[in-house]
């Protein structure tokens, strides 16, 4: 199985978006191990309303956490504490399949998921591939290439960018100074539909199977 953990330079930056659109592209299975806040519907929910093949599998979470907060504080709100081991033993029953997994983490790269440790260290745990979304903004600049610079720090295997919204074009920049390839820029739209998701999978497919070959 191929596990590819999808990461953001930050919160809101269109990680569950990318995470559909390859999901979809790849029919490819997903998961989320931690959500943190839900009472507008959980990120899963939103895959599975958005991807329009029947292959998926759709993984349930780990921790469902009720606060829309950092995990760390969210699970400290239900006077619990995420233990990175239940997650890795969790994704082990999973290996029996003979696919590619969406892993769709929580915020960036240094968002704590207990006293101790970081988005990062599940990556690590789970020894996943990672693309990372950037989305254009005042600020992405530093932002993606900070993030560029921790994955460098802890020898993580980055396959490339995907970057989304079209503030500024950046995204030659952050590809140059951070040495990760563009897999593909995801443009802004007011409503994302099915169709949408179908549209952009279907464009990025070619370069997403050249970067997990």
């Amino acid at each position: 199985m191929i596990p590819i953990f999808i990461t953001g330079i930050g919160t809101d930056v269109g990680k569950t978006i990318v995470s559909a659109i390859i999901t979809e592209a790849l029919q490819a299975n997903y998961w989320k191990p931690i959500q943190a806040g839900f009472s507008n519907g959980t990120d899963a929910l939103q895959i599975k309303n958005l991807i329009s093949n029947t292959k998926t599998i759709i993984h349930p979470e780990v921790y469902k956490l009720k606060m829309p907060a950092s995990p760390h504080i969210a699970a400290r709100e239900e006077n619990i504490e995420i233990n990175l081991q239940r997650i890795t033993d969790t994704y082990s029953k999973f290996k029996i399949q003979n696919s590619t997994l969406i892993i769709e983490g929580a915020g960036g790269l240094l968002v704590p998921l207990n006293e101790k440790e970081f988005v990062i260290d599940l990556i690590l745990k789970l020894n996943a591939k990672v693309i990372l979304v950037s989305r254009n903004y005042l600020g992405s600049i530093n932002h993606s290439l900070l993030t560029a610079e921790v994955c460098k720090q802890k020898n993580i295997e980055v396959l490339g960018w995907i970057f989304n919204d079209q503030y500024l074009q950046y995204e030659d920049e952050i590809v140059c100074w951070s040495g990760f390839q563009k897999i593909a820029s995801i443009p802004l739209s007011e409503k994302i539909t099915k169709e949408f998701i179908t549209l952009q999978a279907e464009k990025i497919k070619p370069s997403l199977l050249k970067v997990i070959e």
